[in-house]
């Protein structure tokens, strides 16, 4: 079995914890592959309960008092995804060919450049939709990949009364344990880098090694931020017999939800590095790969697995999805944010969704609001953004911390807890009391503590709103983790409507000014240097100096690279605007703070 993108050349990526939470329902029956979220197993147990009674299907609860019910909830509603996602697969296939029916539109969907395409549309118009026919439908159709994602940081322990569990009862193993258990032929994507115990954990999992046909019936994705990344942690799997089937790069800064920023280095020269080593990395993995198998005593592959390389993080039009796979040989490129103004693929509630839709650039900024210590994407002026404040107003900052994901700060306790978390932050600004700072220090430091806010409930509450189930904490509340692109877009759309816009047949966007992606990751990224110039303590030291030049560095390299790549493209519009960009650069003067 190997991973498939049908013959779709983009994918949805992972986008909060519910916005993406039932997308396969959604799309997979069209060929369209994306990525569930893990991280909450009641968010999971709700929603299957909803979809069991929506397909007539049945259901029996798994309570919290259930052994191990973390992993059986992953599993249970994997397996009724996939039964559900089967279930309408088929009647697409079986339907008769009319106007309007769901198998034409799974076929008008694909790019016009798809084999599958072509030749469907041959076949029907020499013979009409006669049995030879429904059988080559039957024999070539593929629903998209039904993929999950964990978050490798977010592996909080877990206790039985005052016990302490085995390390398997983490977060983020139950979840591996529910996807290995469950009926899926697909993969996980591991995001947030490299977690050592957590990857040795693959190996009690034989559907991660090749079977009797030499087929790998689960699959592992690395998500990366550059090749250092990909290399360290392939070769970490591959020493114990695992293969990465995809590297998936994505923009430090140029996407949604979490952002985890490189030193200066862009996207682009990060591309162009993994296109010119892909072949050594495969060899290189391949060659450990193949010593780990022998010594578990399993039969060696004649020839590597095939190993993708998709990237996603801004993309936003059809020349930009182009320019991606043409120029840097990818198998799909991601598009993540511009999913969430269509309804028919993911799950927003409508207030959030007028939101998103009214958003312009001055609304989508890069936060502190993240439990995780991660820069996080936000929007100005989100219902959770203001529950938080009314807490502050309040003089009880932090939040109830219900659900307990994000637990894992010890400044203040010898167990873990939230910095969104209202005990937290009550130590936290009794603890900052006790400091002797100016009053725009304490400002500054009150004001980085209280931003953090409960993802965990807020990143969830969207899908509880929409299905009508009871939301118990903070009802109203809901985070939302848009990239920057939004900003570009600014009405709901049909999922035909995007699709056409992806492969070049119509277009969703309204404005004409929105910068190409990789000029506006350079202006991110330009952002975020200047902050943390800003943010350095003068006189700087030796490592804060040897941080700041290596980000000059590498975004001088760069744009000199973009300068090369655009003047090949003849993308003069682009060029000038890199000399803005570059000149923006020279003004930041960081050789003058370390002297």
């Amino acid at each position: 079995m190997t991973n498939s993108y049908s013959e779709h050349s983009f994918h949805i990526p992972v986008m909060g914890v519910a916005f993406t939470i039932d997308s396969p329902i959604k799309v997979a029956h069209y060929g369209i592959s994306s990525v569930i979220s893990m991280v909450d197993d009641t968010l999971l147990e709700q929603l299957r309960a909803y979809y069991c009674q929506q397909f007539n299907l049945a259901y029996e609860e798994i309570s919290a008092k259930v052994e191990d019910f973390r992993a059986k909830r992953i599993t249970a509603y994997l397996n009724m995804v996939q039964e559900i996602v089967q279930l309408k697969f088929e009647n697409l296939k079986n339907a008769a060919w009319e106007k309007g029916c769901e198998l034409e539109k799974y076929i008008q969907l694909l790019p016009d450049y798809a084999t599958l395409k072509q030749d469907f549309y041959a076949k029907l118009n020499v013979a009409g939709m006669t049995n030879d026919v429904r059988q080559w439908v039957n024999r070539n159709l593929k629903a998209g990949s039904i993929d999950i994602n964990i978050m490798t940081k977010l592996d909080r322990e877990n206790f039985s009364g005052a016990e302490k569990l085995p390390s398997e009862f983490n977060d983020a193993h139950a979840a591996l344990r529910g996807f290995a258990n469950s009926n899926l032929e697909s993969s996980v994507v591991l995001s947030a880098g490299l977690n050592p115990r957590l990857y040795s954990y693959f190996e009690q999992f034989k559907d991660f090694y090749p079977n009797a046909l030499g087929e790998l019936k689960k699959q592992i994705i690395l998500k990366i931020s550059d090749y250092r990344s990909a290399l360290i942690q392939g070769k970490f799997l591959a020493k114990k017999g695992l293969w990465v089937s995809e590297f998936r790069m994505e923009s430090g800064l140029n996407c949604g939800g979490h952002a985890f920023a490189t030193d200066g280095l862009l996207m682009g020269p990060i591309l162009e590095e993994f296109k010119q080593h892909r072949e050594e990395l495969k060899q290189t993995l391949f060659e450990m790969y193949s010593a780990a198998l022998k010594e578990k005593n399993i039969e060696v592959p004649a020839q590597a697995f095939e190993q993708k390389f998709t990237a996603q993080g801004g993309v936003g039009t059809a020349q930009e999805q182009d320019m991606l796979r043409e120029q840097y040989t990818l198998d799909s490129v991601g598009w993540g944010s511009t999913f969430l103004l269509v309804p028919e693929a993911t799950t927003v509630d409508d207030a959030t969704l007028t939101k998103l839709c009214e958003a312009k650039e001055k609304d989508l900024y890069l936060s502190h609001n993240s439990p995780l210590g991660v820069r996080f994407n936000n929007i100005r002026d989100n219902s959770m953004a203001n529950e938080k404040e009314f807490l502050i107003q309040k003089n009880r900052p932090g939040s109830a911390c219900p659900k307990k994901f994000s637990v894992l700060n010890k400044d203040y306790t010898e167990e873990p807890i939230c910095t969104a978390s209202r005990q937290y932050q009550h130590l936290r600004l009794a603890d900052l009391k006790t400091k002797d700072l100016s009053d725009k220090e304490f400002q500054k430091q009150f004001e980085l503590a209280t931003a953090k806010e409960c993802l965990c409930v807020g990143l969830t509450n969207a899908a509880l709103m929409n299905y009508g189930i009871e939301t118990k904490h903070y009802k109203d509340s809901v985070s939302i983790c848009p990239g920057p692109n939004l900003a570009y877009y600014d009405h709901l759309v049909s999922l035909t409507e995007m699709v056409d816009h992806i492969y070049g047949r119509g277009n969703i966007l309204t404005r004409t000014d929105r910068p190409h992606m990789f000029i506006k990751e350079l202006e991110l990224y330009l952002n975020f240097f200047e902050e943390a110039i800003q943010d350095s303590e003068q006189p700087l030291s030796k490592q804060r100096a040897t941080y700041l030049k290596t980000f000059e560095k590498n975004l001088q390299e760069g744009i000199a690279y973009y300068r090369n790549l655009f003047t090949q493209l003849s993308y003069t519009n682009e060029l000038q605007s890199l000399d803005q960009q570059e000149h923006r650069l020279s003004e930041l003067l960081v050789e003058d703070l370390v002297a």
